[in-house]
């Protein structure tokens, strides 16, 4: 299918695509608050965790229904199934790949569903913080 963009506006709107989302941005403050100290997106990290720790070994990755394809939120657009079938499935295999990576290599990694997020942020937050102190009692 054809891109109804010229390369260059598709460019431009690209680059407007933030890395951050606000749920990402929600959960930061509120670990911020508690004083929970790390990294966000780290580019020298695999698969560029949402939040990093690595004196603990900790990656946290945020995920979003639609894109990583929740099994109670996440729904597949009707048009264009080749396309965002591959897309998504692609996404799930690369969270698999991610996951093992770190798991191989002793660091300890959660994976937070948005609905989680929406549906409760505090207990949200609260999960975090104690996987965060698990993590270190296990260094």
């Amino acid at each position: 299918m054809a891109d109804i963009m010229s390369k260059e506006q598709r460019r431009k709107n690209m680059q407007a695509i933030r890395s951050q989302s606000k749920l990402e941005n929600r959960i930061s403050r509120e670990l911020w608050k508690r004083g929970v100290r790390f990294r966000k997106n780290d580019k020298s990290l695999f698969g560029k965790p949402d939040i990093s720790i690595k004196k603990y070994k900790v990656a946290i990755f945020i995920d979003s229904c639609f894109w990583h394809v929740c099994e109670i939120h996440g729904n597949k657009p009707k048009s264009n199934q080749d396309y965002w079938n591959k897309k998504l499935d692609r996404n799930k295999n690369r969270d698999a790949e991610v996951n093992l990576h770190y798991k191989q290599n002793g660091w300890y990694v959660k994976r937070i569903w948005e609905h989680d997020i929406k549906a409760d942020l505090q207990s949200t937050v609260d999960e975090i913080v104690a996987f965060i102190e698990d993590a270190k009692a296990k260094m």
